[in-house]
């Protein structure tokens, strides 16, 4: 007889019961999502570094001419007093800041073998901790000595958060995530209270603190911690400060109100977009103050959408003839980017609506602490302790540096500020 055989399709293994036995793939190339530009901070770390002590370091300046100018009766008139040029000081005192890495003894014995993970955590971390430092001494340089590194545009408090937007000048580039930060109302004397970043959307402006700092208003300032009293206590001193020609407040020890000489060249833009008189107008302004003969060679820092205001002008106005001699590929009109004879450089960190001329020649650095791991008795990684008073199965060091930036002649050094920032930005 014949024999019918029947499979029953319920008896077919399917995936989940081979499931335990699928590798799992993880790309050996993990991608960074976010930067560590130090584009300014590295410039001028090369330049100028002077070693000093916890007391203040002075920058001589000769401040003023001198002599006495006249015309004189040579049959026995009298050719009068002299006088003499005049030298003043401006002082240093490094400040001294400090990155925190902590992390627990699973995330090191979890990763600490190629066979475990793609990245060995703890190493990652120690290599990573000092391009963080160097990219926070750079975000640092862009403020005025305060520690301020943002402006609420509007907080919308939701879910325990306060949901700040910022203002478009600097926006969110300043900060990190996990940052713990102040905030302050705009004349720095009112601490509204400290939170931690919690979300950092830099394309939108736009940060999250926890936990929620009440009476947040617009115009208030979000700036950086372990500054008590930001209009006191001195911060790094950035390019706005030195780059200034404010007529109140000090500089370096000095007197703004009675001393001119000490203040920086200003353009001012009046909120209008760049146009191309405005470089060379700083470019002169400091030649009238330091002459002609002073071999200087600025360069224009400045935020990307500035060059590209500086480009669209170019692309109005150039006309580009190519003979039957010239190169197939021809090179672009800003190949070689200058602006009023001045080299440029970018920075994605930069104040939008600002270029400022940096003469690195002026432009200094005094050191107490040289930039490393804060040791102690030889030990650089430091156990935390468990609320019992033992040890906790977590570890932190800390990447420190004790400085303060200078600059020995403020008269050599310009800016043009209250720029438009271009659509899209």
């Amino acid at each position: 007889f014949p024999v019918t055989i029947v499979i029953d399709a319920k008896m077919a293994v399917v995936e989940q019961q081979v499931a335990a036995t699928e590798l799992e793939k993880v790309l050996p190339k993990v991608r960074r999502a976010f930067e560590y530009d130090d584009k300014f901070w590295s410039t001028v770390e090369k330049k100028n570094v002077e070693k000093i002590s916890n007391r203040q370091m002075r920058v001589p300046i000769e401040l003023r001419p001198g002599g006495k100018f006249k015309y004189f009766d040579p049959n026995g008139g009298d050719l009068g007093r002299g006088g003499g040029s005049t030298y003043d000081k401006a002082v240093v005192q490094s400040v001294f800041m400090a990155e925190a890495i902590e992390y627990t003894k699973l995330t090191d014995w979890s990763t600490d073998d190629g066979r475990k993970a793609v990245v060995q955590a703890v190493r990652k971390l120690t290599a990573n901790a000092t391009l963080e430092i160097r990219r926070q001494l750079d975000s640092q340089s862009m403020q005025p000595g305060t520690g301020v590194i943002g402006t609420v545009l509007s907080d919308t408090p939701a879910g325990g958060f306060n949901v700040i937007v910022l203002s478009s000048d600097f926006g969110a580039r300043l900060m990190r995530y996990d940052q713990e930060v102040q905030i302050f109302d705009a004349t720095l004397a009112t601490n509204r209270g400290t939170a931690t970043i919690t979300k950092w959307d830099v394309a939108n402006n736009t940060i999250e603190l926890f936990p929620q700092i009440t009476g947040v208003v617009a115009t208030d300032v979000i700036v950086t911690a372990g500054i008590s009293a930001p209009a006191s206590m001195p911060a790094l001193f950035g390019v706005p400060y030195h780059h200034s020609n404010a007529s109140t407040g000090n500089w370096l020890g000095m007197n703004r109100a009675a001393t001119p000489e000490i203040r920086s060249n200003r353009v001012n833009a009046n909120s209008n977009p760049f146009t191309l008189p405005l470089p060379r107008l700083a470019v002169n302004y400091m030649g009238n103050r330091v002459g002609m003969d002073e071999n200087f060679k600025p360069t224009a820092w400045m935020h990307p959408c500035q060059k590209q205001a500086y480009e669209e002008i170019g692309q109005l106005v150039s006309i580009i003839q190519k003979s039957g001699s010239s190169p197939d590929k021809m090179d672009m009109y800003f190949d070689k980017f200058q602006m009023a004879g001045m080299s440029v450089r970018e920075s994605f960190s930069w104040n939008k609506t600002r270029i400022d001329l940096v003469n690195l020649d002026v432009w200094g650095r005094g050191e107490t602490l040289p930039l490393g791991f804060y040791t102690s008795d030889g030990r650089k990684i430091f156990e935390i302790r468990g609320a019992t008073g033992g040890v906790a199965t977590s570890e932190i060091f800390y990447m420190v540096v004790g400085t303060q930036l200078f600059v020995s002649n403020p008269a050599a050094t310009a800016y043009i500020d209250n720029l438009a920032i271009p659509a899209g930005y």
